[in-house]
């Protein structure tokens, strides 16, 4: 028994020492040689405690998750939309701030291999962003509304876009971007000052308990309208700038049309009976990936029609199933990824091509941001304000919807981005209107809160103080009762 127990013992030696020990001697022996004298370590290799590129990606990625948490954290804590911070967070990431101060560090940090791959991450949070746009958009619906309501949604867009251009044509000759199209330029203005952010404005009327007031439902109206209206002049802007005559103009209009009218009507109905039987199969396997493909393939196909690529994203968002249990825990899944991951990586993008310093603060600067200012508050309140109280709104409500309308938040930012990225405007322009969008949505809770509850359609209880009791959603508006149902998947966070 001894003898047999030995000879195991001796046989387990010899494994470990075949199998172990001599291949970590060899290992040892290898390495050694191979950094000898001669050996090229060094050269085009990592040193010992160094970064590669994945590593690089990876920690830079970190860093701006991180900065935008903490940016969006600490103006929730103010009261203002989270999306103000990562904003913020991202452009303290550029040459506005960090880049100034540590310019070293920001270049080590942030080298052009990591920025290239988070680029990438930033343009698929930007088309699945605007996919949660369309889904918000197709969960609007508007029962026995007066033509008097739509009345106003054009003029909070036509208004704006009327200062906009007014204020845009002394600026040509100072801002004209490398285009060269001072038409163009005009346009592109006044379309950023008519914009309302829809996802943001949802979230503030959330924030404030309106949502189901009158003036806040009329407002989500407004602002969905105005949007779309929004990025189809956006669209012909582009067009324009591009060359384009009137002759390719109305064939790109045509063919943009005949794919909006097969998506939103025989694909609709395919995708809705889709998600029908994956109901009640109960198997949602594979839907998020199928989604996020569909959503690609469109903004692939109308960025090949000479289209914004944004515009096929929200396409698929008007016509994605609204009432399946597969449809809608997929959006739920493509929008908690896009909010919380992949949009910090635009503002981080956004924040590196807008530098605030180079604004040489000059009286030139300021008397053009204090106009730039003015004319886009101005006009938005009163274009939609005079609207809503000529058609039978009292003062109050009417300026009231002209405020909340006046939150510009990250959809002014990607049309910046556009209109920059296409040569429209300069970069000077382009902080602008940055600083436009930012001002313009902080104000809006502030003002708010001030004006009191009859702004938001609201009436005091008698004898309660400061509480307050919603007015029937369009009471004492005879035929023009205004009933919107809204559902909001992205308002939580933009």
């Amino acid at each position: 028994m001894r003898s047999a127990a030995r000879r195991d013992r001796r046989a387990l030696y010899v494994a470990i020492g075949v199998t172990v020990v001599l291949p970590l001697v060899v290992i040892a022996l290898a390495a050694a040689r191979a950094s000898g004298p001669g050996s090229g370590v060094g050269r085009g290799v990592a040193p010992a405690g160094g970064l590669d590129g994945a590593g690089h990606f990876l920690l830079a990625a970190g860093v701006v998750l991180a900065a935008a948490h903490l940016g969006g954290a600490a103006l929730k804590a103010l009261g203002q939309p989270r999306v103000i911070g990562e904003i913020c967070a991202g452009l303290l990431m550029g040459p506005t701030l960090l880049g100034w101060l540590a310019p070293g560090f920001s270049a080590w940090l942030f080298p052009s291999q990591a920025r290239d791959m988070m680029s990438g991450l930033a343009q698929l949070g930007l088309v699945v962003f605007m996919f949660g746009v369309g889904r918000e958009l197709s969960t609007m619906r508007l029962r026995g509304a007066a033509a008097r309501t739509v009345l106003i949604s054009q003029a909070s867009l036509f208004v704006p876009f009327a200062a906009g251009a007014v204020i845009a044509l002394p600026l040509v000759e100072r801002h004209l971007g490398p285009a060269g199209h001072p038409l163009a330029f005009v346009l592109f203005v006044g379309c950023a000052l008519s914009i309302t952010a829809f996802p943001v404005l949802a979230r503030i009327l959330s924030d404030i308990g309106a949502t189901k007031t009158r003036t806040g439902q009329l407002s989500l109206f407004c602002a969905a309208v105005g949007d779309a209206g929004s990025w189809l002049l956006l669209t012909a802007i582009l067009a324009l700038s591009h060359g384009a005559g009137m002759g390719p103009l109305a064939v790109q209009a045509l063919l943009l049309a005949i794919v909006v009218v097969i998506c939103l009507g025989p694909v609709r109905l395919l995708l809705a009976r889709w998600a029908e039987k994956r109901d009640r199969a109960d198997g949602g396997g594979g839907v998020v990936a199928f989604l996020v493909a569909g959503v690609m393939a469109a903004a692939a196909l109308t960025a090949a029609l000479g289209v914004h690529q944004l515009i096929g994203a929200m396409l698929v968002g008007l016509m994605w199933p609204r009432h399946h249990r597969v449809a809608a825990v997929a959006v739920e899944g493509v929008a908690g990824v896009a909010k919380t991951i992949l949009l910090p990586f635009f503002f981080f993008g956004f924040g590196l091509t807008v530098n605030l310093r180079d604004l040489s603060w000059g009286a030139g600067t300021l008397l053009t941001l204090v106009g730039l200012l003015v004319f886009a508050i101005v006009s938005k309140v009163a274009g939609a304000g005079i609207c809503a109280r000529l058609t039978g709104m009292p003062w109050p409500a009417a300026l009231g919807l002209g405020v909340l309308l006046n939150a510009r938040g990250l959809t002014e930012l990607v049309v910046i981005q556009i209109g920059r990225e296409a040569g429209l405007i300069d970069d000077r322009m382009a902080g602008l209107l940055t600083l436009v969008a930012l001002v313009t949505t902080v104000v809006t809770s502030p003002v708010l809160r001030w004006m009191g509850p009859r702004a938001l359609g609201e009436a005091p209880r008698p004898g309660s103080g400061e509480e307050t009791v919603p007015a029937a959603v369009g009471a004492g508006e005879g035929p023009g009762r205004l009933d919107l149902v809204v559902r909001s998947d992205l308002s939580d966070s933009r």
